[in-house]
């Protein structure tokens, strides 16, 4: 199975074109986003062509493809317009013989992470920077932002297959890779 992992599109139409369109581009199997779709957030500026509705229609018409937590910007009236869930706080992935606890990161983080097993990963959004890092008993990965991305980090995702994460910038370029053996 081959997913592509994105966070923090925050209601820009702009950057949420260029991942869907990277998201074809990838042939991935599902893309899983984690969290803060619509919202840009009292703490962010305005991301580019900040247009809310037309983030919903985008993503409402690929919802099949779709997994999906819960952000600390996303709230009962975004589900009330989007066409899948949005509203769990989590999801647990097991693929390729490893676990995946996916979540925003507002609430599970590596400073405050959920029971996991030795090995397990973390996937969090909501810092915006793109993170690869042993945590002794358990990984902490982050894609980074789709539209807001922090400390000099690249618009991006990342996409996993075959216990391969690559980070890469929203043209599809790698720029950081973990293989899990």
């Amino acid at each position: 199975m081959k997913l592509m992992i994105a966070s923090d599109i925050h209601g820009s139409s702009w950057y949420c074109r260029q991942m869907l369109e990277a998201y074809k581009k990838e042939s991935a199997d599902r893309l899983l986003l984690l969290g803060d779709l619509l919202y840009h957030g009292p703490r962010n500026d305005l991301p580019k062509e900040y247009a809310p509705k037309e983030v919903i229609s985008m993503l409402n018409e690929v919802k099949q493809n779709l997994l999906c937590v819960r952000g600390n910007c996303d709230t009962e009236v975004d589900q009330m317009v989007l066409e899948f869930p949005v509203m769990a706080e989590y999801c647990l992935l097991e693929i390729d013989g490893l676990t995946m606890f996916a979540t925003h990161g507002h609430v599970f983080h590596p400073d405050a992470p959920p029971k996991l097993k030795t090995g397990d990963i973390l996937l969090n959004g909501h810092t915006h920077v793109p993170t690869c890092e042993d945590r002794d008993t358990f990984w902490y990965l982050n894609p980074g932002s789709v539209s807001i991305p922090k400390e000099r980090s690249p618009h991006g995702y990342m996409v996993f297959e075959n216990k391969k994460f690559l980070w890469k910038d929203m043209k599809g370029e790698i720029w950081k890779e973990k293989i899990f053996e």
